[in-house]
């Protein structure tokens, strides 16, 4: 090969190598950003949610902060079983009362359950009214949640998580960020 076409071959390599980078970049990043949550959802202060429009037996699952937040209308079968099970061994000991959140006038309301679906094992989403104790159950790794979204076998290693959520009127609920502020702003509705 001639020395004098080295230098050139050379620059061709980079050039074309730089060009492929930057279609892949161009190609890549909107792609990447489709897939991160809205950007509106992402600074949400807080969501409302009327909760008169969840019937019996039916959970329903919004998304705050760019996470699912599960809402269950408990049946009365569902909530028996939860208190009836507040003794038995778990993984997270917590009795169903103390999962849920105090109404203002201090009363517990124990019909509607609020909860991240996702397994506390390796964060996959849980399916409801399935597995050994009729709550959830991870189809991954066969963690089972009663049904007060407590672990009680399986991998996951507590309970599914409860976000932190205040009750605005006896049907409404407004789910906020877990700061102290927020905690303020809600002991002044």
């Amino acid at each position: 090969m001639d020395d004098a076409k080295q230098p050139r071959r050379d620059f061709l390599f980079l050039a074309t190598g730089a060009f492929a980078a930057i279609g892949v970049v161009a190609v890549a990043k909107p792609m990447l950003a489709h897939l991160a949550p809205a950007a509106d959802s992402l600074h949400m202060p807080s969501l409302e949610v009327d909760l008169s429009k969840i019937e019996e037996g039916v959970q329903v699952v919004v998304t705050y902060r760019g996470r699912p937040v599960a809402i269950r209308h408990r049946t009365p079968a569902e909530i028996k079983a939860a208190q009836d099970d507040d003794q038995a061994d778990m993984i997270q000991p917590e009795t169903d009362q103390e999962r849920l959140r105090p109404k203002p006038d201090g009363t517990y309301d124990s019909r509607f359950l609020v909860l991240y679906p996702k397994c506390t094992h390796m964060g996959m989403f849980v399916v409801g009214e399935l597995g050994d104790f009729n709550g959830w159950a991870c189809p991954s790794h066969g963690g089972q949640f009663d049904t007060s979204g407590r672990s009680r076998k399986g991998p996951a290693p507590r309970n599914l998580d409860v976000p932190d959520y205040f009750w605005l009127s006896d049907t409404s609920i407004i789910l906020r960020e877990k700061t102290a502020l927020g905690r303020l702003q809600a002991k002044q509705l």
